[in-house]
């Protein structure tokens, strides 16, 4: 049975539901002081990893609309790696502002000598651009480079893994389940890594 519009709608409401109910769920923790220690650290990685689940749940829509049979399933991927993107900047600014008190020079120094600050802000120009061309206008503009500009999602989720699990100094097992869920996301790309790899090899061959 196919899923009606209405239940589309009603999936969108859900999705918009979970992401203000998170921002709730954090005003509160922040409220009455439940991060810990250290709030800062615990905020910043409170808003990537509700980043890195948007992220991770974009990319399991187009393997969960095949296997069902719900091809308007699709049309939730935007709304949920927009606010992918969107919470990505709250993480980024929460760093930049608390962490680093806007010492932006500083910060891009920390970026080219930091690998896993590297990989994060690799992440978020991919989700930048990708946030930029997820209007209709550009889509049809751009044709066969918007689809070519929109698989760098791919590297966007395993840049961002990655930069979790180097992040944590302690307690490996979360980012290492959300390491292995990355991984079994893209298995399911792995047409589209193949067909890298060929390119790759007949250019050397040449």
């Amino acid at each position: 049975m196919k899923i009606s519009v209405k239940a589309l709608l009603l999936i969108k409401t859900i999705i918009h539901l979970s992401a203000f109910g998170t921002i709730f769920y954090l005003y509160y923790l922040i409220d009455l002081d439940l991060l810990g220690a250290d709030p800062v650290k615990e905020m910043i990685h409170f808003l990537g990893k509700t980043a890195l689940n948007f992220l991770l749940l974009t990319l399991l829509v187009t393997p969960l609309a095949k296997g069902l049979k719900q091809p308007l399933l699709m049309r939730t991927r935007r709304l949920l790696g927009l606010y992918c993107f969107a919470w990505a900047c709250l993480h980024l600014t929460v760093f930049l502002w608390l962490e680093l008190n806007w010492q932006l020079a500083f910060f891009i120094d920390e970026v080219i000598k930091r690998p896993y600050l590297t990989l994060g802000a690799g992440a978020w120009l991919i989700l930048l651009l990708l946030a930029i061309t997820s209007v209709n206008v550009l889509k049809k503009k751009m044709k066969k480079a918007w689809f070519t500009l929109h698989r760098f999602v791919y590297w966007a989720v395993l840049f961002a893994v990655i930069h979790y699990y180097w992040s944590v100094k302690s307690g490996l097992i979360e980012p290492t389940i959300y390491l292995l869920i990355c991984l079994l996301l893209l298995a399911q790309r792995k047409d589209y890594f193949k067909s890298l790899l060929f390119k790759s090899r007949s250019k050397i061959r040449k």
